[in-house]
């Protein structure tokens, strides 16, 4: 029981990080008219938290393999309702873009340091799936900053549904330092101190090992659109350019959050009885990402209801498909430095979000702003990652593959000779 409480008050953390990620993704155009921002201002507004977020997630995990989940999980909620309460009250630009840098920072601590919880609390048989489980119901805060939060800011204000959010963060805050303990038997081992030098070693060669790349580009090429969708330009698109209500936006955004509960849990199944085909399942979903928006980008008018949900349907299997890229991290690093390789795995799609939010705020800006077809062509600036993505992961899987066959016929050999070298 103790071990589901303290995984609980982890998720809840990793719940709110979520709500905060995208509330600003729903509130977008209400940002834009409150700060007087422009389409190419407004997306440098939600990439800047993404760059902190991915720029902070190498030292958010060197800082997880020496201190633990219980320290960072308290520490990120703190950054981020402190960074929630100063966009909540202030209508400066430049201080808002600070607020969301921090919910950035506190973000980058979070999810990470509750998947670190789940092999120190739980047999390792069900590790893979809780991991899935954390990844997919971490993803409830899509569906509170697409309802229960749009609701609130548009009945009232953007104060009171900014500080609500907060309060949200005091609380996780609160649920963490009281519930989270690192591992049963108390704080999680702490590595002896190493010096800037052999921390930038380490760092390096977890990056240099052919399966943390593999996760890499895994994480990279699956969970860019779907994040980008919920997290800026989702709600725009589907009120400006496809004519839909605030309210059908939030419901079609909710659907993704119930495609991620059903598919993550199929894809924890397949990639566990099926480990040697975990790159395809990733490719797969990287292809019906790519066919989905050709689909929808083709119309020459608005499209159908129908087919706007299956779009997202489709991009939302890329979430819980980003997951396998730490089942990567896992099998092909020591767990010594697994929380420096889940942070340059998780690093891979947030980059990719970054480059494609900020490439479609451009090309909005220079095609006129909010309209069908700026976004139309907006959206293409997709498949330049999609094929970068792909070619990481033939090249990587490759390399992993061949560092396999000879670790094999090195402990072949040891079998038979112990002496051998």
């Amino acid at each position: 029981m103790r071990a589901w409480l303290v995984w609980a008050a982890g998720l809840l953390a990793y719940v709110v990080a979520v709500l905060d990620r995208t509330t600003l993704g729903v509130s977008g155009l209400d940002a834009a008219a409150r700060f007087h921002a422009s389409p190419s201002v407004l997306s440098t507004f939600v990439v800047l938290q993404v760059v902190v977020y991915a720029a902070a997630q190498v030292p958010a995990g060197v800082l997880l393999d020496r201190f633990g989940s219980r320290a960072l999980i308290a520490s990120g909620a703190a950054l981020m309702a402190g960074g929630q309460l100063l966009l909540a009250t202030t209508e400066i630009l430049p201080l808002a873009i600070a607020a969301r840098a921090i919910v950035g920072l506190g973000d980058a601590l979070t999810f990470i340091s509750v998947l670190r919880l789940v092999p120190h609390w739980f047999p390792a048989p069900r590790v893979p799936l809780l991991t899935q489980l954390t990844g997919i119901c971490g993803q409830l805060g899509q569906v509170l900053s697409a309802l229960p939060f749009l609701a609130l800011l548009t009945s009232t204000s953007w104060t009171v549904a900014y500080t609500s959010v907060a309060a949200f963060g005091v609380l996780a805050l609160a649920m963490a330092l009281a519930l989270v303990k690192d591992t049963p038997h108390g704080p999680a081992v702490v590595s002896e101190q190493l010096s800037p030098r052999e921390v930038l070693s380490s760092v390096t060669t977890v990056w240099l090992r052919p399966g943390t790349r593999l996760g890499f580009f895994t994480h990279m090429g699956t969970q860019f659109s779907v994040t980008v969708f919920c997290l800026a330009w989702g709600v725009p698109y589907l009120t400006v350019a496809q004519g839909r209500s605030a309210s059908t936006a939030g419901a079609v955004l909710s659907i993704s959050v119930l495609t991620a509960i059903v598919s993550g849990i199929l894809i924890g199944v397949l990639t566990g009885r099926y480990p040697q085909r975990r790159s395809w399942i990733v490719l797969t979903i990287m292809a019906s990402n790519a066919v989905a928006w050709t689909v929808v980008l083709a119309l020459p008018g608005r499209a159908p209801l129908g087919l706007l949900i299956a779009l997202v349907v489709v991009i939302s299997v890329g979430g819980p498909g980003s997951m396998v890229g730490f089942d990567f991290a896992r099998t092909f690093n020591p767990s010594a430095t697994l929380g420096t390789a889940q942070g340059m795995v998780n690093m891979g799609g947030f980059i990719a979000s970054l480059l494609v939010m900020q490439a479609m705020g451009v090309v909005l800006g220079a095609a006129g702003g909010y309209s069908f077809d700026s976004f139309r062509l907006a959206w293409t600036v997709q498949y330049a990652i999609w094929a970068f993505a792909v070619a990481g992961i033939l090249i990587t899987r490759k390399k992993t593959r061949a560092l396999l066959r000879v670790e094999q016929e090195r402990a072949l050999l040891e079998t038979f000779d112990p002496h051998a070298h």
